[in-house]
């Protein structure tokens, strides 16, 4: 028997749905999600898009790919970019959402997978809350569907008792749901998506039942293949995937952007300072990363040996972050060297033996050195004291 009804309602703070109404302004959510925070560019992008939309979707292909990249529209509307990197890349993963293959964003911790995860399918659903976040403990209730036990005793098996997952509700609704961490979730329960992407149907054997997928359910998985406790993927489920690699930024001025625009968002929310006044310390800090985890320094001079940690652009940020609040809080508000060498010290040095030393003569024999860098090299020696 095949069923295609909307999923019964359920507590919406379960299984990553739509969170409940807190009667909080969204202007005091402390990190509001996509399509909430970039309500007025996504309905500015839709006013103007006059291009062919997929069943079900909020923008077409080319308005998503704006929305993502950036641009002016005609009327003047100025959409920011919300990933800076390569156009085609950004492409590739839309075209895939317009066609039945599920996208896997792959890459190195810190590459945004998870940010162009959520934004693609704020864009395309207007709603990137259906989600499934992966760790060794997800179980397979969380992608397929769980039971209302207390009903489930009281009356038996029936769709009253069932709770969708936000993959069931996402193929009943026509919607993208997304999959965090996918190679962190068991073997036996990544498998369970197999079915649901090749036959665009969940079983529900307790019924005899099954959901079919409506037009315009597609799933956005991401994976990286840096991290401890990774779960391989099988070959019969990356053949379901179409694989897009989100690449590190090609170049410093690229990083230095990202983690700009980055805090920015983030210290518009936490009253931070404003970006600018620390961008040098920004620059530092990008440079700092790259080097270590190129190995070799920026002028290409100095073979250098990289600490255990991947000092991604997303530690970049939170580094940043973190000597912004130093700054608003213990000093004048500007950022200065001795904000963030403590946390540049704590995202290089994870293994306190190992990493101390590669820190240590990186310090001494690089930074020490260069040109400028006094105030930074004085920090990093007290931060390390």
């Amino acid at each position: 028997m095949s069923v295609s009804a909307e999923p019964t309602s359920v507590d919406p703070r379960r299984n990553g749905s739509a969170p409940a109404d807190t009667g909080l302004a969204r202007t005091d959510t402390l990190r509001p999600h996509a399509e909430h925070a970039f309500a007025d560019e996504l309905a500015a992008l839709a006013a103007q898009d006059d291009r062919p939309r997929p069943a079900r979707w909020r923008l077409s292909p080319w308005a998503v790919a704006t929305y993502l990249l950036g641009g002016t529209l005609p009327d003047g509307t100025v959409i920011t970019p919300k990933y800076v990197g390569p156009r085609r890349v950004v492409e590739v993963a839309v075209t895939t959402l317009a066609t039945d293959r599920a996208l896997l964003l792959l890459g190195v911790p810190g590459t945004a997978k998870t940010w162009v995860s959520e934004h693609l399918a704020a864009a395309v659903s207007g709603d990137s809350t259906l989600l499934v976040q992966g760790t060794a403990g997800t179980p397979e209730e969380a992608i397929r569907y769980g039971w209302n036990y207390a009903r489930l005793l009281a009356h038996g098996p029936s769709r009253d008792a069932l709770v969708p997952s936000p993959v069931m509700r996402a193929m009943a609704e026509g919607r993208t749901a997304r999959v965090e961490e996918l190679t962190r979730i068991p073997a036996d329960v990544q498998d369970s998506l197999i079915t649901i992407l090749s036959e665009k149907t969940l079983p529900i054997p307790e019924l005899g039942q099954e959901v079919q997928a409506v037009r315009g359910f597609n799933l956005i998985a991401t994976a990286n293949d840096r991290d401890r406790g990774v779960n391989e993927l099988s070959s019969a489920l990356r053949r379901r995937f179409n694989t897009v690699v989100l690449p590190l930024p090609e170049t410093p001025e690229a990083e230095v952007d990202i983690v700009t625009r980055r805090v920015e968002q983030i210290g518009r929310s936490l009253d931070l300072p404003a970006v600018p006044d620390g961008v040098d310390e920004i620059r530092r800090v990008v440079t700092v990363f790259r080097e270590l985890r190129d190995g070799v320094t920026a002028d290409g001079r100095t073979k250098l040996k990289s600490p255990s940690g991947t000092l991604s652009t997303a530690e970049a940020i939170s580094v940043v972050t973190g000597g912004l609040a130093l700054a608003a809080h213990f000093g004048d508000g500007v950022l200065r060297a001795g904000d963030v060498a403590a946390g540049v010290l704590g995202a290089v040095v994870r293994d306190p033996a190992a990493d101390r030393v590669v820190w240590q003569e990186y310090l001494e024999t690089v930074v020490r050195e260069r040109d400028g860098w006094a105030d930074f090299y004085r920090a990093c020696r007290e931060a390390g004291a």
